[in-house]
């Protein structure tokens, strides 16, 4: 899934807050959108291998969120958030295409790292790839009850990420074919940060 939809994900984490400890929600919001960003800042390192945990992240998302109900506080609130939005971005990915630059030709058996088996996941595909019509609507849907809940600058946060969302969909096959005419040309200082996809993956004849 694209990174907006993980981001909103994790940000709508915080939602009870409001109700339960208003005071603490702003802070859970924005760890939960930090959370959720988190695991791709792998993008060029291993992608979907070196920053997501789909099972430790649950494991230690469980254990802090079990923290802050014990002990409700801004640091603990949100180290959970944080926890439980990378948490849930590792293991949502799995739901998503596969580890290509195409992913719609749905070609790759590699959709997460699971370092707790030594194995990758392979995609389920309930959305085709990131940036597929389905994950803008999921996008769209978390972000209506953000929107509700939020104001002022976290407000302008979701705006924002919806329209990156949608700007996202629209050139995700575009950039992909960019992508591939462009990295054969990049300098040799780059290449150890171009993921392999980029250079291996061929159009579907």
């Amino acid at each position: 899934m694209m990174l907006p939809t993980h981001v909103l994900g994790g940000m709508l984490l915080a939602a009870p807050l409001v109700r339960v400890a208003p005071e603490l929600a702003p802070i859970g919001f924005v760890a939960g959108f930090l959370g959720g960003l988190f695991p791709d800042l792998d993008m060029y390192v291993g992608h979907r291998k070196t920053l997501h945990f789909p099972v430790y992240y649950t494991v230690f998302a469980a254990l802090a969120l079990l923290v802050a109900l014990a002990a409700p506080a801004a640091a603990t609130v949100a180290a959970a958030l944080f926890l439980l939005g990378a948490a849930v971005h590792s293991v949502a990915d799995v739901y998503g295409g596969g580890l290509e630059l195409r992913p719609w030709e749905g070609n790759s058996d590699r959709a997460v790292y699971d370092h707790y088996r030594g194995t990758w996941v392979a995609p389920r595909r309930l959305v085709r790839y990131d940036g597929a019509v389905e994950d803008l609507a999921l996008s769209v849907g978390l972000s209506l009850p953000l929107l509700y809940l939020v104001n002022g600058p976290l407000e302008q946060i979701v705006l924002g990420t919806l329209v990156v969302a949608a700007v996202y969909t629209m050139t995700r096959r575009y950039l992909a074919e960019l992508a591939a005419q462009i990295a054969p040309y990049a300098p040799p200082a780059l290449s150890p940060f171009l993921p392999d996809r980029y250079l291996d993956d061929e159009p579907e004849q």
